[in-house]
């Protein structure tokens, strides 16, 4: 019997629409992170114009959660990011780092798709703190620490040229960003071999930093959206050291494979816990929320011994 990588939350999904006190038609791809005692979770929800805002629930457990009475972030009707968020804020990723939140999200409009930066201390007040790409960026989830002074993230331009690839960049002050290299392509015939994306921000593991990423496999029924692992060198994350081979979860309960978009299960993030376990957050089929919770050494195994190649 083949054994099960994630362990899916017997009261899957753990969030829905139907939970939330103000009107929404999805809620999907969200982050989340320990604060204090709390699980916060930054969730996004589709609205019955087609357009996205992001909310807030909160936990005790990391599986029974409530929605804050309004919503979180919504487009700005003001200043520099009103222009680019007028379609919808979406996708966001949370990295505490440097005594703040760093809560990274898809800024939609007529222009585009850029990632604007937000950070908090207590997530009540939030400050919108820069466009950190042009368009057509998705998915970029920032390291928690620095290397050599600088700030890291991966990130996945909407491109065909490298088809949809995962890039590493550096930053002095999360502002302005260089340096870039890509370190993952999709693998030819294999399960994410159409496109790639970063999920979870990078966790600190003795072996490397494990990231949970997204990859699709275009089928004649549609794309298929599944869940992934690699490993990057602790001191130069631009070093791949293993892509696991088979992916670690994938549409199969009826809220991910039925929903806004069939067959998808897309995870922003991951709480990793002093047991040695970690809670991953999934959006199904773009409708729900959903949990389960994986070994980081089963994890990290896979990387190193059942790896396909990163490039």
């Amino acid at each position: 019997m083949t054994k099960e990588i994630v362990r899916r939350y017997h009261g899957n999904p753990i969030l829905t629409k139907a939970a939330i006190p103000y009107p929404v038609e999805t809620v999907h791809n969200a982050a989340v992170v320990k604060y204090g005692a709390e699980y916060i979770m930054l969730f996004r929800s589709h609205l019955r114009t087609g357009r996205s805002i992001i909310g807030l629930a909160r936990s005790l457990d990391g599986y029974q959660f409530t929605a804050d009475p309004a919503p979180f972030l919504t487009p700005a009707r003001d200043g520099p990011f009103a222009e680019y968020e007028e379609f919808g804020v979406e996708d966001p990723r949370i990295t505490f780092l440097g005594g703040e939140f760093l809560i990274t999200y898809s800024a939609y409009s007529r222009n585009g798709v850029r990632v604007a930066l937000a950070k908090t201390k207590d997530f009540r007040a939030l400050e919108r703190f820069s466009l950190i790409t042009e368009a057509d960026y998705r998915n970029i989830v920032i390291f928690p620490e620095k290397f050599a002074g600088l700030y890291a993230r991966l990130d996945r331009p909407h491109s065909e040229i490298a088809p949809w690839s995962i890039w590493i960049s550096y930053s002095p002050d999360l502002r302005f960003w260089g340096e870039a290299h890509l370190i993952m392509r999709p693998e030819p015939y294999h399960w994410d071999e159409m496109k790639i994306g970063p999920g979870a921000p990078p966790i600190r593991t003795d072996a490397g930093w494990l990231c949970i990423y997204h990859g699709v496999f275009q089928t004649m029924d549609g794309s298929v959206y599944r869940l992934g692992v690699a490993l990057h060198d602790l001191t130069d994350p631009s070093t791949v050291i293993g892509v696991s081979a088979t992916w670690i979860l994938q549409p199969e309960d009826p809220w991910e494979i039925t929903g806004y978009v069939h067959n998808v299960v897309f995870s922003c993030g991951a709480v990793p816990e002093a047991d040695g376990t970690v809670k991953i957050y999934w959006g199904g089929a773009d409708t729900v929320m959903c949990a389960g919770e994986a070994n980081i050494s089963d994890l990290v195994e896979l990387c190193l011994n059942h790896s396909r190649r990163p490039r």
